[in-house]
């Protein structure tokens, strides 16, 4: 390979790619390839270096490459939904709520943490109470529910009053007690 087409070719290290290197990756990468994408793209997004789109714009490739990562297992649907709720609200709470993207809505955030949510705040609090005597299967689900719902705090504070909000504050105290 000469030196000019080795030149055209991005370095192996994707912390040094453009947003349009790194975006081309995302496309075609797949498993721990797809989660340093992820990751540098959230970096980016959190840098306040950037003007604010630009950093929506990361934050949406950082999205993208999270979702990608999604299997069929309960355990990789939980640890994307949790990554996914964090960002979101972090560029909710930081950046601002934008209504007509439904990633950067904090109603369709709402919506989407409530929809992962296997067990009502009831149903994971009576569990929770004797949860060292529960299956290991049952444990991991409360787990999953603690992150499932570890934006709520911040998230309730753009959410206007009315059932939804209420039903997500509550799962604020109800994450307390959960393993």
């Amino acid at each position: 390979m000469s030196d000019e087409a080795q030149a055209k070719v991005p370095a192996r290290d994707p912390s040094t790619w453009t947003f349009g290197e790194l975006q081309t990756f995302v496309d075609d990468a797949r498993g721990q390839d797809l989660e340093a994408a992820r990751l540098v793209a959230q970096q980016r997004a959190l840098h306040d270096c950037h003007a604010p789109e630009l950093r929506r714009q990361w934050a949406k490739l950082s999205l993208l490459a999270n979702r990608r990562m999604l299997d069929d297992t309960p355990s990789s649907a939980a640890r994307v939904a949790s990554q996914d709720f964090m960002l979101r609200t972090w560029v909710i709470d930081r950046l601002g709520p934008d209504g007509t993207d439904p990633d950067w809505s904090p109603e369709a955030l709402a919506s989407d943490t409530l929809a992962a949510l296997s067990l009502t705040p009831t149903q994971a609090a009576g569990l929770a109470a004797h949860w060292r005597g529960l299956p290991l299967e049952r444990i991991r689900e409360l787990r999953r529910h603690k992150n499932l719902t570890a934006h709520l705090v911040s998230l309730v504070r753009h959410l206007a009053p009315g059932p939804v909000r209420e039903r997500l504050v509550t799962w604020t105290g109800t994450r307390t007690l959960l393993p």
